[in-house]
This record gives C-alpha cells, structure tokens and sequence, in this order.
C-alpha cells in the first residue's frame, strides 16, 4: 500500500484540454497537476498559463494516460487520434475513435504521444484534495491506478459511461472499491449557467462565469444533495432510459436521422422534455473519510 501524501490544497485536471477547468482551479488558490495528450492543446495551454508554471503552481503533465496492460512494460509512445472535427474528442481508445466517425461523422488523423504512468504521477506529486478526470475512455485506468494507494482523493469526478449500462455500474463499483460513499449525477449541458456559492467551500470565491466545455463546480461547492449508491444507479437508469432513445446509439438516432439530426432534434427535444436531449454527465463522488 502506498503512503504518498495527500495535499489538501493541490487539484488534479486530468484532460486539461484548452485549459477551461484549470484556470478555475487556479483563480480559487489551489495548485494544479494537469494531463493533456494533443500536442496542439499542450503548446496553447503553455502559452495561456506561462506565468503560473514559471511560479511553480502550475505543472503540465505531456502525454496521454493509458491501461499498462494495454503498452506493457517499456512502451514510451501510442497512437492517440486527434478528431479533426472537435478537439475534445482526442482519445487513445480505438472504439472511441469509431464511435466520433460513424456516429458524428468526425475522423481524426493519428499521431504518436509519449505513454503516462499515472500511478507515478500520484507517486511524485502527491494525492490531491479533488481530481477531476475526462479523457475519452480511460477515465476508469486514472481510478484503477488509485486502488493501491492509502490516501485518496476527498473528491473525484468522471466522465459517466452513456452507451453500456453494465459499464457504468462497474465505474460504480469501482469508485465503491476506492471508499466513495456519496455520489452525484452533474448534467453537463448547462454548466455554464451554475452560479458558485458565496462564501465558497472549496477556496476562493469568484463569482466564476463558466465556459462551455467546463466541468464546473466540485466538492463542497456542488448543488443538490448526495445520493447513496444504490439511489444513484436507480437515477442513472432513468438516465439511461432516454440514452436508449436519443444517445449515441439510440433508437431515434438510428432510425429517424431527420428528426433528431440537427434543430429539428433539439426543438422535438424541448417541446417534449424542456431541455436538449441527450446531454451527458458527470458522476462526482465523496470520500467516506470526508467529515461534512
């Protein structure tokens, strides 16, 4: 078992992609490891937050975040697909990368990036008080690498499973393994319209005005009340429920491209549910050592 330190006041953004959520993090005062894959998005993050790593509260990580079952031992380089069409979608998992062409219609173009070791990272930057994760099918290697370690993180946030049920239950048990005992599902859609608390919990307050693409607020800060894991499997399936009609692989998706394609799939959307369909979600999760 591993006795790395946990830093209460470091933070983990783990997909950093343009820096969305790590500008956040360090206008609240916190110090910030972030991981980033895409060449492209290192060199513009360096640029935005040159002040910050020359004073040491910034430090980016350069590769992407793979299974050691997958590269196996020695491997210092993968195949990472950098989509053409939205740079978010950048991932190392094959299947993912299928999904955004024939789903989306958007193809990338393949490039080599150096391998990860995530589990090292945590070795030599410490645990810290909040990671937020979201790299396109390896959320799930990032809480595998945790499961030797004696410290965890207080809280920590994944990009939910949306197409296999059975998938995201494992993601559950997972963080179940881990000791999180208190979970949330956080619509993604409309992050840009939360509202930070004052005072806040979690650092300084801003009074933030968050972008489209940010995972928004974490931890303490988090609207609504948490929910035992048996409670937020029962809100996922009724997730999953409109998944089935309008998610990536979903019934209208497949046999009606018309009516869900484009605005007439947001206007059918809104008349009958009040919001754009589907949206994806986050699941946070609370430590059971946290003291509320």
């Amino acid at each position: 078992m591993s006795r790395a330190k946990k830093n209460e006041g470091l933070l983990y953004d783990v997909g950093m992609h343009m820096g969305e959520d790590t500008d956040y993090y360090l206008k609240k005062g916190f110090k910030v490891i972030a991981f980033e894959a895409n060449p492209a998005l290192l060199e513009h993050c360096k640029k935005r937050f040159s002040n910050e790593i020359a004073k040491g509260k910034l430090t980016i990580v350069e590769g992407a975040i793979v299974d050691p079952l997958r590269t196996g031992s020695g491997t210092n380089s993968i195949k990472f697909y950098r989509n053409k069409e939205l740079s978010v979608w950048g991932t190392v998992a094959d299947d993912w990368a299928r999904r955004n062409v024939d789903v989306f219609g958007a193809t990338s173009e393949i490039i080599e990036v150096p391998v990860v070791n995530f589990a090292q990272c945590l070795e030599t930057y410490g645990i810290p008080h909040y990671m937020k994760i979201d790299i396109e099918g390896m959320d799930s290697v990032c809480l595998k690498a945790l499961l030797p370690f004696e410290q965890k993180p207080d809280y920590i946030s994944i990009e939910s499973e949306k197409v296999s049920f059975r998938k995201l239950l494992e993601e559950l048990d997972l963080l179940t393994q881990l000791g999180y005992t208190k979970f949330k599902a956080v619509e993604q859609c409309y992050i840009a319209r939360q509202q930070e608390p004052n005072p806040s919990k979690e650092g300084l307050y801003l009074g933030y005005q968050f972008q489209p693409g940010s995972s928004g607020l974490f931890g303490k800060d988090l609207p609504g009340r948490w929910k035992n894991c048996r409670r937020i499997a029962s809100e996922y399936r009724s997730i999953f429920l409109v998944y089935k009609l309008f998610g990536d692989y979903g019934t209208f998706k497949r046999f009606n491209r018309y009516l869900t394609g484009g605005w007439r799939g947001k206007l059918f959307s809104m008349v009958f549910f009040g919001k754009t369909l589907p949206c994806w979600y986050d699941m946070h999760a609370e430590h059971q050592s946290v003291v509320s």
